[in-house]
């Protein structure tokens, strides 16, 4: 086995992994119940759009759906470190309401040990890294000679 097939397998095994992470953050959103309201939405719509664009890309291997799994990437670094804001607010706002004197380390400790799992989004900045790290001087990217 030659550095190319080396570098393919582990590219097709990070693709996996990938979808295999997809999944299981999926399941866990729905048994969570992580869906009463539209905020709740995005990253469900975000795990689920980069599944589809996972299958295109594997089934394919074509040029235009490895920029598929680029622009799903950036969409997954934004969501979830919007989702983190989300997060944090939601816990920021449950703790001005229960300790409305709270400051300082106290609050900001508490606003990350909230309800709301303030890093947990991350997993979708993790997703997302991991899809660009994928595409990364990926083969189908070259451009073809011109004639």
């Amino acid at each position: 086995m030659d550095f190319t097939d080396t570098l393919s397998l582990l590219r097709r095994g990070m693709l996996a992994l990938l979808a295999l992470g997809c999944v299981g953050l999926l399941s866990e959103l729905f048994l969570l119940e992580h869906y009463g309201e539209w905020q709740q939405f995005i990253p469900l719509a975000l795990l689920t759009l980069t599944l589809l664009v996972i299958l295109w890309h594997w089934t394919t291997g074509e040029r235009r759906s490895l920029r598929a799994l680029q622009l799903q990437g950036i969409l997954l670094v934004i969501g979830g470190s919007v989702g983190m804001v989300f997060h944090l607010l939601e816990n920021l706002e449950a703790e001005r309401d229960l300790n409305p004197e709270s400051v300082g380390w106290v609050l900001f400790r508490e606003i990350f040990r909230g309800d709301a799992p303030a890093l947990a989004p991350g997993t979708l900045v993790q997703f997302g890294l991991f899809a660009l790290l994928y595409a990364y001087r990926h083969p189908a990217l070259k451009k073809p000679p011109t004639a």
